[in-house]
C-alpha cells in the first residue's frame, strides 16, 4: 500500500520474498521519494529538501528504507556521477549494505562501488574513476564506504568528485559521531561544495554551501529563479541508527537542515477507572524488537563460565551469540569452552581477517557453530541470521551497547531471548541503566548452584588445559 514505488522495484521486492513493508520502511520510503519528487536536481517546490533522521530498533528494515527510494530517484539518470554516498563504521556493515544495493540496481545500469580498503588503493581508484581525453569521468553512481578509506580517496584520487552528490546517508550515525569520524563528515561536505573548473553550460550547476534561511536570501532566490537560472543540486543528509543520539550538541556537529525525525517511540492510551481516555506519553528513549524476551542472571565471577556451559550443555541452547567486553576476554573464553569440549564454538573479533570473519558467520548461520563468542565488533548492525539467544557474558557498561547486542536476535519479526550475566555488585547499576532507558520488562532468572555441580570437575580440568595454552 506504500504509494509511489516504481513497478520495477516492486517486482524486485517480490522476487526477493518481500510481501509487506515494516513500519520504518512504510514511513521513510515515501518521505525520501517526496523530497525528490521533482527529480534529484531540486527539492519539492524548488526548495531545499529537509534532512531525515531515523531511530528504529535493530532488524527493523532500515537499510531497505533508504536503498529503495535512492535507486528509484536515480533510475532515470543520464550521466554517471556520484549521487549517493553511504558511510558506515565497519567493513562488514558496508559489505552488507552494498550487497542490498546490488540486488536492487541489477539490470538498471546504475553502478554501485564498495570502498573499504579490502582491495588495493589503486584497484579502488580504477573502480571509481576513468581518465579520458576530455578529462575524468565517474564510474560510480552510488558509493558505499568506510570513513578512513573514503577520506583517502577524497584527498588522493585525481578526478574523484562529490560535487554532484545528492544523498549523504550516515548509517549507525551515533557511532559515527562518537568515534570522532566528524572530520570525515566535514571533508565530505567540503568536497560536495568544492569549486571545480567547469567548462561550458555546466557552470550553471556549480553549487555553493547554503547558509541560514533568511528573508533576504529567499528574495534573492526568487529573483534568480525568475531569471531562469538552473537550481543547485541540494545535498540531503539521511541519518539512521537504533540509538540515535538526542544530544543537541552532537547533532549540531552534523549541520542538519530542518530535520524530520522518524522514531518507533510511541504513545499509549491509558483508560483510568473513571472511563475517560487520556493519552499518556511513554518516555521510552529506545525501542527493542517486539519478539525479544529479556532475562538477567545474578552471579559471582567464578560461576560465569559454568553458567555459560550450563546453558549450552544442560539447557541445550543452540545458535548462541555471546558477548564479552574485550578481545582478550573473548579469546580466553573461546579457549576455555574449546578445552571443556562438547560445544561447537568459534570466536569473532578483530584478530580475525575479513575472510575468516565471513566464513565464521556463514558456518554459524548454517548451524555448524552453536556458540559464537564475540566482541562488540558484531553488535553493530551486522545481520547474522538465525540467532536464537544472545548472552551478555560481560554485562554492558552503556545502554547503547546493550541495545545493539540484544538486537542481534528477534530480528525482522522473529523471536529471541537475551540473557545477561550480572555480577551481584553490578546488579543495581545494571537495572538502573535499563530503567532510565524505559526498559522494565527484564526478568530475574537465578540459576541454583546445584545445577552447576555436575560441570565442576570437567571445568577444573579445562582450566588446567587453558593455563598451559595461555603459557
Amino acid at each position: 500500500d506504500v504509494p509511489g514505488i516504481h513497478p520495477r522495484l516492486l517486482k524486485k521486492l517480490q522476487m526477493n520474498g518481500i510481501e509487506s513493508f515494516f513500519p520504518v520502511q512504510a514511513e521513510v520510503i515515501p518521505a525520501i521519494l517526496q523530497s525528490a519528487s521533482n527529480g534529484y536536481l531540486m527539492g519539492q517546490g524548488g526548495y531545499r529538501p529537509r534532512d531525515i533522521c531515523v531511530s528504529a530498533p535493530t532488524g527493523s528494515g532500515k537499510t531497505l528504507s533508504f536503498v529503495i527510494p535512492i535507486v528509484q530517484v536515480l533510475l532515470n539518470r543520464i550521466v554517471c556521477h556520484v549521487r549517493a554516498l553511504i558511510v558506515l563504521p565497519t567493513k562488514e556493515l558496508a559489505q552488507q549494505v552494498s550487497k542490498v544495493f546490488n540486488i536492487y540496481t541489477d539490470g538498471t545500469g546504475l553502478k554501485v562501488v564498495l570502498i573499504t580498503g579490502q582491495k588495493s588503493f589503486a584497484k579502488e581508484q580504477e573502480m571509481l574513476i576513468q581518465k579520458k581525453v576530455t578529462g575524468y569521468c565517474s564510474l560510480a553512481d552510488i558509493i558505499v564506504a568506510t570513513p578512513g578509506r573514503l577520506t583517502d580517496h577524497i584527498n588522493q584520487t585525481p578526478g574523484f568528485s562529490l560535487t554532484q552528490l545528492r544523498f549523504l546517508i550516515i548509517d549507525e550515525a551515533d557511532r559515527m559521531i562518537d568515534d570522532m569520524h566528524q572530520n570525515c563528515l566535514n571533508q565530505i561536505v567540503k568536497a560536495a561544495f568544492q569549486v571545480e573548473n567547469y567548462s561550458g553550460s555546466n557552470v550553471l550547476f556549480q553549487r555553493t554551501k547554503p547558509g541560514p534561511v533568511t528573508a533576504a536570501r529567499q528574495v534573492a532566490k526568487c529573483i534568480s529563479l525568475n531569471c531562469s537560472c538552473c537550481p543547485q543540486i541540494p545535498l540531503q543528509k539521511l541519518l539512521f541508527s537504533a540509538t540515535l543520539t538526542q544530544d543537541p550538541e552532537k547533532l549540531q556537529q552534523l549541520d542538519l537542515f530542518q530535520p524530520r525525525l522518524f522514531t518507533s517511540v510511541y504513545s499509549e492510551k491509558k483508560t483510568p477507572a473513571d472511563g475517560t481516555e487520556t493519552e499518556q506519553d511513554i518516555s521510552k528513549k529506545y525501542t527493542l524488537p517486539e519478539g525479544l524476551s529479556q532475562c538477567y542472571v545474578p552471579c559471582d565471577l567464578n560461576s560465569k563460565p559454568l553458567l555459560l556451559l550450563h546453558f549450552m550443555l544442560t539447557m541445550k541452547f543452540t545458535r548462541v551469540l555471546c558477548f564479552t567486553n574485550s578481545r582478550e576476554a573473548s579469546h580466553r573464553l573461546f579457549l576455555l569452552v574449546q578445552a571443556y569440549g562438547g560445544v561447537a564454538v568459534a570466536e569473532f573479533s578483530s584478530r580475525l581477517s575479513p575472510n575468516e570473519r565471513q566464513r565464521t558467520i556463514k558456518e554459524f548461520e548454517q548451524g555448524k557453530i552453536q556458540l559464537l563468542i564475540s566482541t562488540d565488533a558484531t553488535a553493530r548492525g551486522i545481520d547474522i541470521k538465525g540467532v536464537n539467544y544472545v548472552i551478555n557474558y560481560d554485562a554492558p557498561q552503556f545502554i547503547r551497547t546493550y541495545i545493539h547486542r540484544v538486537g542481534r536476535t528477534a530480528r525482522a519479526g522473529e523471536v529471541g531471548v537475551a540473557f545477561s550475566l550480572v555480577l551481584r555488585i553490578q546488579e543495581r547499576r545494571f537495572l538502573r541503566m535499563l530503567k532510565d532507558a524505559g526498559i522494565e520488562d527484564v526478568k530475574k532468572q537465578p540459576v541454583k548452584g546445584n545445577s552447576l555441580k555436575p560441570l565442576v570437575q570437567r571445568y577444573e580440568e579445562a582450566l588446567c588445559k587453558l593455563e598451559k595454552t595461555v603459557k
